[in-house]
């Protein structure tokens, strides 16, 4: 999970596909952008898509979530301040749209407390 400076809540790296990019390039753009790993996307599972209310605006957005596999050890970059490994138990620290993600990874038994 991430948080950015200035914020509360935390949240799924990520971000919005740029023109004429697929899924697979924007994970892998993003996830070297915000945390210097390498994505495998011959890896890349789709694990849901929900729609949610913005945290930091009032309006709706889609959010699609994949698995994957990476490599190197996950760090803060650009305008990420923090990182961390999350269990259900900090469900209270993050968005309302990642607490939907954080419902279906337990009942897909992917998360623990």
């Amino acid at each position: 999970m991430a948080r950015n400076t200035g914020r509360r809540l935390f949240y799924l790296p990520g971000g919005r596909r740029e023109a004429g990019e697929s899924r697979a390039e924007t994970l892998v753009r993003e996830a070297h952008e915000e945390l210097g790993v390498r994505i495998d996307p011959t890896t890349m599972r789709h694990f849901g898509t929900w729609v949610a209310m913005g945290d930091a605006r009032p309006e709706l957005f889609r959010m699609v979530c994949f698995t994957a596999s990476y490599a190197g050890e996950p760090r803060p970059l650009g305008e990420i301040a923090e990182l961390g490994w999350f269990g259900y138990r900090d469900y209270a620290r993050v968005t309302v749209a990642e607490q939907y993600v954080f419902d279906a990874l337990r009942a897909d038994g992917r998360l623990g407390d």
